[in-house]
């Protein structure tokens, strides 16, 4: 396994986050070790998940490891590797926030469904159907949003700066510019 560089906004080959990623059609070696590396670079970045245009790669993959019981993060993790993901059910609805590593700095509360049914390929292209409620359903909505060129401040309600404390601790302050932090689709 090998790290990978993370491609932030701003950067020079950034455009590969902002437009859809291609489907996966090979389901070999190559793919598995991308996997591999996408998982460990996703734990020594630290996060949640991870999609493959963050790592410069454009097609529909993503990783994400979440605790098994979302109230003990001390539980056991669940990888789950998905590729070629789509939602096929949304329920629910909440605000919160979220971060993301291709974004650093910056928060933003974001509008999500609060349970998700996620259709899927594993990594060796086996159809899947993962059922995720609460924080978990918010990360997948967030990964598969990056395989389709969608990014937190695209859906955002509120942006916010990251800023340490005195204490060391991170606090969020609103932005006032949001609307300049956010894409303007162009109209077609």
């Amino acid at each position: 396994m090998a790290l990978m560089r993370i491609v932030t906004v701003g950067e020079p080959d950034d455009e590969v986050l902002l437009k859809p990623a291609a489907r996966v059609r090979e389901f070999g070696p190559e793919l598995h070790k991308l996997l591999d590396d996408m998982l460990e670079t996703m734990r020594e970045a630290p996060g949640v998940g991870l999609a493959a245009p963050q790592v410069g790669v454009s097609q529909r993959i993503a990783v994400i490891e979440y605790p098994e019981d979302e109230e003990d993060p001390e539980s056991p993790k669940v990888l789950y590797e998905i590729i070629n993901p789509e939602i096929i059910k949304k329920k629910g609805s909440e605000v919160g926030q979220e971060g993301c590593l291709s974004i650093p700095g910056l928060a933003a509360d974001v509008e999500r469904a609060t349970f998700v049914v996620v259709k899927a390929q594993d990594r060796h292209g086996k159809e899947v159907r993962i059922k995720a409620y609460d924080w978990l359903a918010r990360i997948f909505q967030h990964e598969i949003d990056h395989v389709h060129g969608v990014l937190m401040t695209d859906r955002a309600e509120q942006i916010y700066k990251l800023v340490k404390t005195k204490e060391g601790e991170l606090e969020a302050i609103p932005l006032d510019e949001v609307p300049a932090l956010r894409r303007v689709a162009s109209a077609s």
